[in-house]
């Protein structure tokens, strides 16, 4: 037999086959785990704890404040407003008797104010009250009120109406949309009742602007105040018979 001494096998491009070394097999990874001593897990545990504790003493403080806060939520708030002490001090700045209406239970008073003429050159008394059914109305009461005043407070609305309140006929302005008003020429100065309620609680707040003007000017006093003539009609679109 010939001897064809050692065959070295062939790659498919002809040249030698590259024998590769043996690889060891990989070793697992050891598994790291932090050591904490003792102190530090003690002052951890300490940070934690103190952290719930003001957790805890927050709720105490913001619980009652919240909790009280939703109680007066659940009334409406009426500020303390004592309109004939305001009126009274009014009357001199204003040059007439300023209207406070004596309102049975169940009225309430937002504001009371007088107001220094504006660009439009009018300075007037006002008033806002919400009736018992929760509706408001604003009374203002000028020495010099005028048509183009007028039309403004009563938001524009033209004439489409009178309204009796006891002797007295008030002019009626509405729109759809809009709140109402009612207008009085009256002693001197004109009043304007405006807003959302319904006509019978004008006719209350009406009537008692005119009872405490009547009262003011009737009653006995040292002297007699600037603008308070009795007839005296102020203009104004459609004034009432």
């Amino acid at each position: 037999m010939v001897d064809y001494g050692t065959v070295t096998p062939i790659q498919d491009n002809g040249s030698p086959a590259d024998v590769l070394p043996a690889q060891e097999p990989e070793k697992p990874a050891l598994e790291v785990r932090p050591v904490i001593g003792a102190s530090a897990a003690k002052r951890a545990n300490a940070s934690i704890m103190g952290m719930v504790l003001a957790l805890l003493v927050t709720l105490a403080v913001v619980l009652p404040v919240i909790l009280l806060n939703a109680h007066q939520n659940a009334s409406v708030y009426r500020p303390d407003v004592d309109v004939p002490v305001i009126a009274a001090q009014a009357r001199d700045a204003a040059g007439f008797a300023p209207a406070s209406a004596a309102l049975p239970q169940g009225w309430s008073v937002n504001y009371a104010r007088w107001k220094s003429a504006g660009a439009d050159g009018v300075a007037f008394w006002e008033v806002g009250y919400v009736s018992p059914s929760g509706q408001f109305i604003s009374l203002k009461q000028s020495a010099h009120a005028n048509p183009s005043w007028l039309a403004q407070n009563a938001n524009n609305a033209p004439i489409t109406g009178e309204r009796q309140i006891g002797a007295h006929s008030w002019e009626l302005r509405d729109k759809p949309g809009s709140d109402k008003s009612l207008i009085l020429p009256y002693r001197g100065t004109t009043m304007i009742l405006t807003g959302s309620a319904p006509l019978t609680d004008f006719d209350v707040l009406g009537a008692a602007a005119i009872a405490s003007t009547d009262i003011q000017l009737d009653a006995p006093a040292t002297g007699t105040p600037t603008g308070t003539a009795t007839g005296t009609a102020l203009p104004t679109a459609g004034s009432a018979k």
